[in-house]
């Protein structure tokens, strides 16, 4: 009876996370990964996201839940999530908040000021220098001021990449430590495609279908590759623009959508590619130090990869000798060059990588940042 009382004084005794994205929780690798560190850790976590009608039931060691809102996209959308958010942290039990992004920092800081709760903030990207902002300076304006505003404030925060810590800490005089979103260590699993490759060479991108992530190019290079095949996996703004671009320029025999996959189906399909893209172009600071995690799922994959010769992504090329960088950004060259690049050999230095580049290194930090909240 005794070991009982015990028990459950130590189950209720344990402190209470409410994580919470603008998402749907279920393609977010990096929030699974940190929610199940801490679960593992001894916190109680609640993950708050979307639902969608497109969103498919997903099942986590954690409690999750998602808010179905009447809007969702533009002011409305970030209004009335923030408001719900709000109205749910407050009205909750719980110890510790961790805020996902700048788009539901607000909520998050306002609770935590109110109630006098410990705030955890985890950075994935420069939000005001997204490309999506770029011809849009009023709302750019509003994320850089709600920024300007609230980082200063704030004195438990990580973020994905160095360049972008640098960037805060020495912008607000912050203290951002770094948490690279690598993958858990996987044992290489294939799968099949749904066509088939006929020993054609295999060229693979994976993420967000939006723009400046080098994809027309990469279409427009695929006149100049025989015996290869492109495939894009995932989803975004221009998937319906690339399908199109791809038609125009007679390579829809070459260029294989797969759509939007789940983490456990595309990691079977990314290790039947020969080589892995990450083609971002210089569009603002948040594409010029963005370290993308389909780079580490390439080298979990064991592929190859060639990147953009940008800051981040290109220090790990060079560091980890796991592929190129891109030399010319013209179809003729792009092509070239992955000709080349499938004459090379990559894989014992891949291997090294895949040992060293994994999430079981990487969470020591947001451990410790746990353990000493401020």
């Amino acid at each position: 009876m005794g070991f009982y009382f015990y028990y459950c004084k130590k189950i209720f005794n344990l402190k209470r996370v409410l994580v919470t994205v603008t998402n749907d929780l279920s393609t977010d690798q990096r929030v699974d990964k940190v929610c199940t560190t801490l679960l593992n850790d001894g916190y109680r976590v609640l993950l708050i996201g979307r639902k969608l009608k497109n969103s498919i039931p997903i099942s986590r060691d954690y409690k999750t839940k998602r808010i179905q809102l009447l809007f969702n996209q533009g002011f409305l959308f970030y209004a009335e999530y923030n408001f719900r958010i709000f109205l749910l942290l407050f009205f909750s039990k719980k110890d510790i908040l961790l805020s996902n992004d700048l788009d539901s920092l607000f909520a998050n800081y306002a609770v935590s000021v109110l109630q006098n709760k410990k705030l955890v903030y985890d950075s994935h990207e420069l939000f005001p220098e997204i490309p999506e902002l770029v011809h849009r300076p009023f709302v750019k304006k509003f994320w850089s001021s709600l920024e300007k505003l609230l980082l200063p404030k704030l004195k438990n925060t990580y973020t994905v990449c160095k360049s972008i810590a640098d960037y805060y800490n020495e912008r607000y005089a912050t203290n951002f430590k770094i948490v690279r979103n690598l993958p858990t260590f996987k044992k290489v699993e294939v799968g099949k495609l749904p066509f088939s490759m006929d020993d054609k060479k295999i060229i693979i991108y994976q993420g967000a279908l939006n723009i400046g992530r080098g994809l027309e190019l990469m279409i427009d290079a695929m006149e100049y590759l025989e015996n290869h095949l492109l495939i894009i996996a995932g989803n975004g703004d221009i998937y319906t623009n690339l399908k199109e671009r791809s038609k125009n320029k007679l390579t829809e025999n070459k260029v294989h959508f797969l759509g939007k996959l789940l983490p456990s189906e595309l990691q079977k399909i990314t290790p039947l590619a020969d080589i892995g893209l990450s083609l971002e172009e210089d569009l603002g600071l948040n594409y010029r130090y963005a370290l993308p995690n389909k780079i580490f799922d390439y080298i979990q994959a064991e592929i190859p990869i060639l990147v953009s010769n940008l800051p981040e992504m290109k220090q790990i090329v060079i560091k980890y000798k796991v592929g190129e960088i891109i030399k010319l950004r013209t179809p003729q060259a792009l092509a070239y060059q992955i000709q080349t690049m499938l004459k090379n050999e990559y894989s014992e230095s891949i291997l090294k990588a895949k040992q060293e580049l994994t999430w079981d290194h990487e969470k020591i930090t947001l451990q410790n940042i746990f353990k000493n909240l401020k």
